[in-house]
């Protein structure tokens, strides 16, 4: 009986040990303005996702194929995250989001392109950005953003 429960346990606390290292979806800011504020206390870039989360086919693969790694995981370490969604569903977000999240996109992606990263220094200035998916599995483009900015 000892074995047996040795069996089950012990993976357990194994992967809630690896789990905890793990950053998570809650690392994710959704104010831009908080995010700056972080990012100069911290001196870190931002990392801007623009995203349709019910209706891009692009976005809801990209977040599997890279924001779900740990190649990504470990990227992001050096960035303060900023998730900006533009559903077609509006009553998704709240009216206060949502109006936030029109005036970003105003600004960072005047073009409405989605999926799209794009970073900003920690006082909001636009470094770069990169553009779409192939949903093909290959990242690393969106990896080498990443890499050039850390």
């Amino acid at each position: 009986m000892k074995k047996l429960f040795i069996l089950f346990v012990v993976p357990l606390l194994l992967s809630a040990q690896v789990n905890n290292d793990r950053k998570t979806e809650n690392d994710w800011h959704y104010n831009l303005e908080t995010a700056k504020k972080l990012a100069k206390k911290q001196d870190k870039n931002i990392l801007l996702y623009f995203t349709g989360s019910d209706w891009c086919a692009p976005c809801k693969v990209l977040k599997k194929d890279l924001f779900d790694t740990p190649a990504f995981v470990e990227a992001s370490q050096n960035y303060i995250l900023v998730y900006i969604d533009m559903p077609r569903n509006q009553d998704l977000l709240s009216s206060e989001q949502l109006n936030r999240n029109k005036k970003v996109v105003a600004e960072h992606n005047r073009k409405g392109v989605f999926p799209l990263l794009k970073v900003l220094d920690p006082k909001g200035k636009s470094l770069d950005e990169y553009s779409g998916y192939a949903m093909n599995g290959d990242v690393q483009y969106h990896l080498r953003l990443l890499a050039k900015y850390q």
